[in-house]
């Protein structure tokens, strides 16, 4: 074989092995972006999972993935976010194999990437967060209640029913987790029906009825279609000093014949991983059981502190979680008839009692109709409510309206009642009367009800 034969042997060679080479990059195919208080999330489909790169520059803000053996595939150009954070997405091939896609952004982002496996109609996915870092917490479903407005909402009565109390106790925090979001659609029925969708139409009812009843206040941990983190979930609970965190899902299962309601608590296996997490980090964990910080105290002491909060934690959260299942079982089949335990990661807060609610089998044809159906979606909000109340009127945090309320006798305002003849009538000072009610005048109206403190009903 002569030099020219070799010579265009070695030639053809390389090409094909430049071809196979291009043929086996992981294609980089589309880009969605999702918008949520805080954050903006931006999501790549990727045919196989892959290595990255990930950093930050700035003059001007930008955010840089380094992908290996990777090329570009469908991504569109000119993507810009709705608010304004991404101003263009620019791609090029990187020397030696790759692709850098660069993130062209208005002001300084945290980038935070990870790989999500296939789940739904979805495939590989590459995610990369852009976060605040003026530390944004949603804004729409938690915003504080101020003094007038839970006057208004204490002030406010109901057809056929007296007036609640008008006692300054603070309201019962719910924080109300719809699960998955975003790039993560959880599970999908065979009707084409996604798990986030259901699961944020319950926890925005749920919501409303809550907010409905004297003393209780709901935030919703996400208000949108888009992605929290698992951590970050319990985090804003956290911010929100929640008093109970309720997840809400909905199952599936490898066939059609599963069904039923579930309600979840967290596991003794969950608990001790989660409190070795947190006493390897104490020095980060500060104010996070009733306001003991860790971080000052040895590992004997800091184990027994935790312990003790988990355990209280954890007994509190079977209670709720009891009497939700047993309205549950009021208006679905129950999957089992005890709650169940898991190491959710959603429900390993040390502090802050908390339950997942599987509301039904999204896979389950049957079960798949009813969670689309408004009212179906009602009647779970109100067994979950149900449940929610029945708890905090036995064990009403204190200083809360509930806890103030169960203290003292209701007394109804009847004419030619007046501040100082009730404060002498039930021997209690009138301004303690009036604190004790939220009063800024003496001028009482027939029908009122008010909280006589020190005394009981009956």
């Amino acid at each position: 074989m002569d030099f020219r034969t070799r010579s265009f042997i070695a030639t053809i060679f390389l090409v094909f092995l430049s071809f196979s080479a291009q043929a086996a990059a992981v294609r980089v195919d589309g880009v969605r972006l999702w918008s949520s208080p805080g954050k903006l999330q931006v999501v790549f489909d990727i045919a196989s999972p892959l290595r990255y790169n990930l950093f930050r520059l700035s003059d001007p803000e930008r955010v840089v993935i380094d992908l290996e053996n990777a090329r570009r595939g469908n991504i569109p150009s000119g993507i810009r976010s709705s608010n304004g954070w991404l101003k263009s997405i620019r791609t090029a091939p990187r020397k030696g194999g790759g692709l850098r896609i660069v993130l062209d952004l208005d002001r300084s982002l945290k980038p935070n990437g990870y790989l999500l496996k296939p789940r739904g109609k979805y495939g590989h996915r590459l995610v990369v967060d852009l976060i605040s870092q003026g530390g944004d917490v949603a804004r729409s479903s938690a915003r504080p209640t101020s003094g007038n407005e839970a006057r208004k909402g204490e002030a406010r009565t109901r057809q056929g029913k007296a007036p609640p109390l008008r006692t300054k106790g603070r309201d019962i925090v719910i924080a109300i987790d719809a699960g998955h979001g975003g790039a993560d659609p959880g599970a999908i029925g065979r009707g084409k029906t996604r798990e986030k969708d259901v699961v944020l139409a319950i926890a925005r009812k749920l919501q409303k009825m809550v907010n409905g009843e004297p003393g209780m206040r709901a935030v919703l941990i996400r208000d949108g279609d888009y992605f929290v983190g698992l951590r970050e979930r319990i985090k804003k609970a956290r911010q929100y000093k929640a008093d109970l965190f309720v997840s809400i899902h909905a199952d599936s299962f490898k066939h059609s014949r599963a069904r039923g309601s579930s309600v979840f608590t967290l596991s003794t296996k969950g608990a001790s991983s989660e409190a070795a997490r947190w006493l390897a980090e104490k020095e980060n964990a500060a104010d996070l059981i009733g306001g003991v910080r860790l971080d000052d105290k040895d590992e004997v002491l800091a184990s027994v502190l935790l312990d003790l909060s988990q355990t209280a934690t954890i007994e509190a959260s079977t209670k709720v979680a009891s009497r939700i299942l047993d309205h549950l079982g009021d208006v679905n089949r129950l999957h089992k008839s005890h709650v169940e335990q898991a190491g959710f990661a959603v429900l390993k807060s040390p502090d802050i009692p908390s339950v997942l609610v599987e509301t039904a089998f999204i896979s389950n044809p049957e079960e798949e109709r009813k969670l689309r159906s408004g009212a179906h979606q009602r009647k779970l909000a109100k067994a979950i409510l149900k449940g929610v109340r029945a708890y905090f009127e036995k064990y009403p945090p204190p200083g809360t309206y509930l806890a103030l309320r169960k203290e003292g006798k209701r007394y109804v305002i009847r004419k030619g009642d007046t501040i100082s003849t009730i404060a002498r009538r039930y021997r209690v000072p009138m301004e303690v009367l009036r604190r004790s009610n939220g009063l800024d005048t003496d001028l009482l109206k027939v029908g009122d009800v008010l909280l006589i403190p020190g005394t009981r009903d009956g």
